[in-house]
């Protein structure tokens, strides 16, 4: 038992090497992009063009986040961009239409998002049906549904000046200058916190370390007494609610919330998670990673504009990025 113990140990100890390695070459390429972009194009190198990539960054990586505890169990999660536009569409109708104060749109915004997670959870662990077909059926409904409830026109929530409006500072203030304002992108700063503390989950809890289990060996965890069923379903749902927080944040830094919008928002979460350093197959991966890889992302679909490539090829570029990264983490797993 001893042996085994310290081939287990042995073994997560050589995946979190690998994985800090690939952090580091990620970061590598985040420098690597921003210095190529800024050099073939002074546009890029502007302040307006690095807050407008942020205000893009925020609801991608609070997806990110929320997708990588699925994903490290092995399964996937298809309904957190479709959900982010339904959760935020009912979120901003109780607050334009039926007269709901910002703080209670937010909470059912988030809570909407948690309630649809533990649904896609409980099919998948309590029913045993495959997560892809589970969160894509969901996702439809949600696409669907979001649409239903405005009767197909866009939602506007409180801006900044207006009553209520004070949630968009949460993500972007204004400061006086000498010129016309500045805006300040704050919201950087509660994303990053967001990212320590559920990195911390991860790593240091009993949800991260059984999440982990689940991933790399669900037999083995049932065996050794974890609730397995339990922490799948909680797997979900933490997917579920920052598919919320992504909502309030896209209501946030977006002036109108669009029905029928969303599909390629899950993709381009999930591969940044891939990116950075989530495995495909599950069992390993992190949070931070995880914002890494968004972050190359953020950056190709910004900075690929700038140097004369329209939308077909950053589609190409970032699928590319994407199979780059699968083809690493099988060849982690081969040489491991």
């Amino acid at each position: 038992m001893t042996n085994q113990n310290t081939a287990s140990a042995a073994k997560g100890k050589s995946s979190l090497n690998k994985l800090g390695g690939q952090k580091f070459i990620v970061i590598l390429v985040i420098i690597g992009l921003f210095l190529l972009f800024s050099v073939m194009s002074p546009n890029f190198r502007k302040y307006t063009t690095l807050v407008s990539m942020l205000d893009y960054s925020y609801y991608i990586i609070l997806m990110a986040i929320g997708v990588t505890f699925p994903l490290i169990t092995g399964g996937v999660d298809l309904s957190i961009g479709t959900g982010l536009i339904c959760y935020s569409l009912v979120g901003g109708y109780l607050i334009s239409f039926h007269d709901f104060p910002v703080i209670a749109g937010i909470l059912v915004t988030v809570l909407f998002g948690v309630v649809i997670g533990t649904i896609n959870g409980t099919l998948v662990a309590l029913m045993d049906i495959p997560p892809f077909l589970v969160t894509l059926c969901t996702c439809m409904i949600t696409r669907g549904l979001g649409s239903i409830i405005v009767g197909g026109f866009g939602i506007t929530w409180p801006n900044a000046i207006a009553p209520g409006g004070w949630f968009r500072k949460i993500f972007k203030l204004t400061i006086p200058t000498d010129g016309k304002p500045r805006l300040l992108p704050i919201g950087i700063i509660w994303v990053v916190l967001l990212v320590l503390v559920m990195s911390f989950v991860l790593n240091h809890t009993r949800i991260g370390r059984y999440t982990i289990s689940i991933g790399s060996n669900k037999e083995a965890a049932r065996l050794s007494g974890v609730n397995v069923k339990a922490y799948h379903v909680l797997a979900y749902t933490i997917s579920g609610l920052f598919a919320g927080l992504a909502a309030v944040a896209y209501s946030a830094v977006f002036s109108t919330v669009q029905p029928g919008s969303g599909a390629g928002f899950e993709l381009e979460a999930i591969g940044g998670a891939i990116i950075g350093g989530v495995s495909a197959s599950g069992g390993v991966g992190s949070v931070t990673g995880s914002m890494l890889g968004v972050f190359v992302i953020c950056l190709l679909k910004t900075g690929l504009p700038f140097i004369g490539l329209q939308a077909n090829w950053q589609q190409i570029i970032t699928g590319l990025v994407l199979i780059g990264a699968v083809l690493v983490d099988i060849l982690k797993k081969k040489r491991g």
